[in-house]
Order: C-alpha cells, then structure tokens, then sequence
C-alpha cells in the first residue's frame, strides 16, 4: 500500500501533506514555493510510493466556483498528465484555511508563528487529507 498526499494549492505556495504507508495518519509535510511544486513531487515519488494525490478543490460558501478555482484545475491536468499512473482525487477545502488558523490558536502557538503562513498552508494540506480520509 502506498501512501497518500494532499496539497493546498495556491499560485504562490503549495501546503502539502502525507499519509504513513498504511494510510492511518495524516500529517504535514511542508510547503513549497509553488514554481518549485513538480521538482518537489518528481523528487517524493522517486523515494515513495504514492497511491493518490488529494487535491483541495476551492468553492464559495453556495458551492460556486472562486478566483482559484481554475489554477487549480490546470495543476490537476498538469499532474494527470506528468503522473499518469497516480490517482487525482478532488476534495473540497472550504474552511481549511479558518480551520488551519484556529488549530493553531488551540495548540498555543504564538501569534508570531500563527502568521506563518506557509505554516497555515501545511495545517490546510493535513485537514484535506484527514477530510478525505474520513470519507472512507
């Protein structure tokens, strides 16, 4: 069984996060400058094996498509096609980014580091995932 992977697609950082190899936990990984994106994912998948990417598909609060809807959708067709044999699989993100925010607030981080937001793009790429797993 391989492991799963989830990004938090943005046009300037991508939050990613992973599964173990048995696909029980979900956790953060990093976040990459989003230019360095498939150098990084060509760099894992050399090193792992990835069953499918969960990609956070964004959508206003009435299901309607936002300003990132079709960046995201060219990334998926990217990694389709530079990954063929990798399953692509949507989810939605609404809230990730509020939900990221408040675990950081719950877990007492400072307010410092809660304005990482690379850090806040890695929590949103872990609640994907953990979403997406929980749909099981």
């Amino acid at each position: 069984m391989g492991r799963l992977i989830a990004l938090d697609y943005g046009t300037k950082r991508t939050g990613i996060a992973e599964t173990d190899d048995l696909q029980i936990i979900a956790s953060g990984l990093t976040t990459v400058n989003t230019p360095e994106l498939f150098k990084f994912l060509v760099t894992y998948f050399a090193k792992h094996q990835v069953d499918a990417i969960i990609l956070g598909e964004p959508k206003r609060l009435n299901g309607e498509p936002t300003h990132n809807t079709i960046p995201v959708q060219e990334i998926k067709k990217k990694l389709e096609e530079t990954f063929g044999h990798i399953s692509i699989k949507m989810v939605d993100e609404r809230f990730t980014s509020k939900m990221a925010f408040q675990t950081m607030i719950d877990s007492g981080l400072s307010k410092k580091k809660r304005q990482n937001k690379a850090l806040v793009d890695e929590i949103s790429a872990c609640i994907i995932l953990q979403s997406y797993m929980s749909s099981f």
